[in-house]
Parts: C-alpha cells; sequence; structure tokens
C-alpha cells in the first residue's frame, strides 16, 4: 500500500529522473521540498523528456559541477569489464551543449569505463536544464552515492549552501541526512591541507580527521597517526593527550634560552647530594654567576650556616 512505504530522501537515486513524483508526507517544514521531489519536479517542467538515445561517445564531455575529484581506477576497470559484456544498462543523463555536444549530468564513470571497454555509442537522455538545475541534480547523485570520500562530500555540502543558500537544517532534509553527520562532514574542511591530502590518498578516514579538527597540531599529529598506523580509537588518545600536554601548560621557553651545559647539571647533582639540598648554578657571565641553596626547614638552613662557619682545614 502506498501508505505504508517508507519513506526516503535520496534512497531512489537516479529512479527520480525517471519516475513521477510522489507526494510525501513530511513534518519537517512542508514548503521546503526533499531532493528527489526537486528533482522530479524538474525534469516533470521539461518538455524534451523523451525516451533513451544514442550518442556518439566523443560527443559527451565531463559535468563542470561534477563533485568528484578522484576515480578509482580498479573500480572503473571492473566496471568497464562488465559494460564490455552487458553494455550499459543505464543511459547517462545529459545536457545539450553548443555544436553538438553533450554535458554529462550524471554518468560520468560509466562514460570513463565505456571508453575503457572501446564503447563507441552510450544511451543517453537529454534534459534542458538551467545550470543552476544541472548544479543541484549532479550534486546530489553524486552524494547519495557510498564512494565518494570525505572530502568530496563535505565540499558537496559546502557547495550547496553556497550556490542555493541553504541552511544546515534545510540541507539534512532535503538529502535524508541527520543535522548532525552535515555539521561533522563541514566541519572536515577546516584542516590543514596536508591532513585533507592523507584523506584523499586513502591514508586517514574520516573518523581519524575528525579527531583532529580544532587541533593546533593538527598536521604533526596525522604525521603521527600515519606513521605510526593508529587506529582511530588510539588516534584520539593521542589527541587528548597532546590537548592535555598544552593544557597543562609548560612555561613559554625564552627566545634567549640556552640550553644548560651537562658539566654544570652534573655539579649541581653531586653538590646537592652532599649537602642533601637542592643545589642551583645559574651563569651570569663567562664567569660570574649565582650559586643557591635551597633549604626546607630552619634545621636545614642551620646546618648549612654551620658548615660555612667551621675554619678551613689547613693542609
Amino acid at each position: 500500500m502506498a501508505g505504508d512505504t517508507k519513506k526516503r530522501g535520496l534512497g531512489r537515486g537516479l529512479d527520480a529522473l525517471f519516475q513521477d513524483a510522489r507526494n510525501e508526507e513530511t513534518s519537517f517544514a512542508p514548503k521546503i521540498k526533499r531532493a528527489d521531489e526537486m528533482i522530479a519536479d524538474t525534469l516533470a517542467q521539461q518538455s524534451s523528456v523523451g525516451a533513451p538515445r544514442k550518442v556518439s561517445i566523443d560527443k559527451l564531455k565531463p559535468g563542470k559541477f561534477q563533485p568528484r575529484r578522484h576515480f578509482d581506477d580498479a573500480a572503473i576497470e571492473s566496471l568497464a569489464e562488465s559494460i564490455a559484456v552487458h553494455g550499459v544498462l543505464q543511459p547517462l543523463f545529459v545536457r545539450s551543449l553548443a555544436g553538438g555536444m553533450y554535458e554529462i549530468i550524471a554518468g560520468e564513470r560509466r562514460w570513463r569505463a565505456a571508453q575503457k571497454a572501446q564503447v563507441h555509442e552510450l544511451p543517453v537522455i537529454v534534459h534542458d536544464l538551467s545550470d543552476n538545475d544541472a548544479l543541484e541534480i549532479a550534486l546530489i547523485e553524486n552524494l547519495q552515492r557510498e564512494d565518494l570520500t570525505a572530502l568530496e562530500e563535505a565540499e558537496g555540502y559546502q557547495r550547496l549552501m553556497d550556490e542555493f543558500r541553504h541552511t544546515q537544517d534545510v540541507l539534512a532534509h532535503r538529502l535524508g541526512k541527520s543535522r548532525s553527520h552535515v555539521t561533522n562532514m563541514l566541519r572536515l574542511l577546516k584542516l590543514p591541507h596536508k591532513v585533507k591530502q592523507y584523506m584523499q590518498e586513502g591514508l586517514l578516514s574520516a573518523g581519524h580527521a575528525r579527531t583532529l579538527v580544532g587541533s593546533d597540531n593538527a598536521e604533526k599529529l596525522a604525521d603521527a597517526i600515519v606513521k605510526r598506523g593508529l587506529s582511530v580509537r588510539q588516534a584520539e588518545k593521542l589527541v587528548k593527550k597532546a590537548s592535555a600536554g598544552k593544557a597543562a601548560g609548560k612555561k613559554p621557553v625564552s627566545r634567549n634560552f640556552v640550553p644548560r651545559d651537562v658539566d654544570v647539571l652534573a655539579l649541581e647533582e653531586k653538590m646537592s647530594t652532599l649537602l642533601g639540598m637542592r643545589v642551583m648554578l645559574e651563569s651570569a657571565g663567562s664567569a660570574a654567576g649565582t650559586l643557591r641553596i635551597e633549604y626546607k626547614s630552619l634545621e636545614q638552613l642551620d646546618d648549612v650556616l654551620a658548615r660555612l662557619s667551621r675554619p678551613a682545614i689547613k693542609y
């Protein structure tokens, strides 16, 4: 029964491009449409919607709104092998360009794999879309896929917010995500470039990266996590330890600080042992300096004074 249909955000994927929009009840801001409703409504208004047609592969070009920056070579190769056997089963979603060219809105992975499989024509469905519609559909269609990297997903969220002035609440609703998920993903964009590079290379997961958000030493901590191959839980402990050390607060080191001579340190230790009290030697120049003796009780002070008052032994 229609009333028992489970509500979904972007669960239908590109099926929304080929089906009539369904009225869905929502308790969140009735005036705000979900992404799949927006796609269906947009396409329902296009008079040029028709059956898939065959287009020469060299007439297709990647979409300028593609959020994906990394295409996994192994995945493309696997898809190419499937296409070589079964062909392209799902049409690409494109829009017309000048000179008989077509821009890919959804389906660039199929286009790349088809080239490897040496397929010369691809099935496409052509829609006459504005830049805004093309951007939002391309972003939303890609954001529902699990193989986007965390950074690509975060950048897609940010782009939707920038281009369409969506708040995080509205964006989460339209994508069928939780508000906290959107917030946490967007925080990844604040990480230093080096940490983001580790993520793009697959050396750090989104879980690792989230532990580094807000850390002053994010790059150094990321280096340690990668070098030592730490798990997310181990990374959390490392970051907490680093934060605790900073909070404990060590006194800032003077710019004129000079490492103490090991002979002086050895002499301090020897004198401290002989007197039973802490002894410090502070240099004030090449020859001058200060001798400090710390006492913890009047008895210790009396003992020091008594030693200093003894007559010198003549040999």
